[in-house]
């Protein structure tokens, strides 16, 4: 028994050198961590998209308003002006073109009424996003608006990892 025990330690040692360490942290000149680069796949959409409307909702439930469900054709309207303002190089709220977010929603075809509109250019996570949207007043209000109930949220990552957000609100 001390044989078997002594060969299965041996073996557990072995192994255990074996085993790749984690990478360590690297750290900034100030002792904290460095950044990491957050990157998005596209198997990633749906889950970031849903985790999304989660927290707008918390928010909306919060707020008392009715909660929102996503709308593809305001995602497609926000994909496009994601996508337009990396082209641009700056987050507004007007296309290339000289498009208002009235005129993309209306683009797609949807038919109910466009409430507003929250871009962003960061290098956060959607959460961290969403909640530099929630402390802001007016970035707020669109997403906690009592009218709207449908949502479009869609993104452009850049390869540096930068990314456009939009979120678009309708009836």
């Amino acid at each position: 028994m001390t044989r078997r025990s002594a060969i299965l330690l041996s073996t557990a040692m072995f192994l255990a050198a074996c085993a790749t360490a984690a990478p360590p942290v690297r750290l900034g000149s100030d002792g904290k961590p460095l950044a990491q680069v957050y990157r998005i796949s596209a198997a990633d959409t749906a889950a970031i998209q849903f985790r999304t409307l989660d927290g707008v909702n918390a928010l909306r439930q919060a707020a008392g308003a009715p909660p929102l469900q996503l709308n593809a054709q305001l995602n497609a309207a926000a994909a496009t002006h994601s996508r337009d303002m990396h082209v641009q190089n700056r987050p507004w709220h007007f296309g290339s073109d000289g498009s208002s977010p009235i005129d993309r929603v209306r683009r797609v075809g949807y038919t109910g009424r466009l409430l507003g509109e929250n871009i962003s250019e960061t290098f956060e996570t959607e959460l961290e996003t969403l909640a530099a949207w929630a402390a802001d007043k007016k970035t707020r209000a669109v997403m906690v608006d009592p009218e709207a109930r449908q949502m479009g949220f869609a993104w452009f990552q850049e390869p540096s990892g930068k990314i456009w957000w939009t979120l678009v609100t309708g009836t």
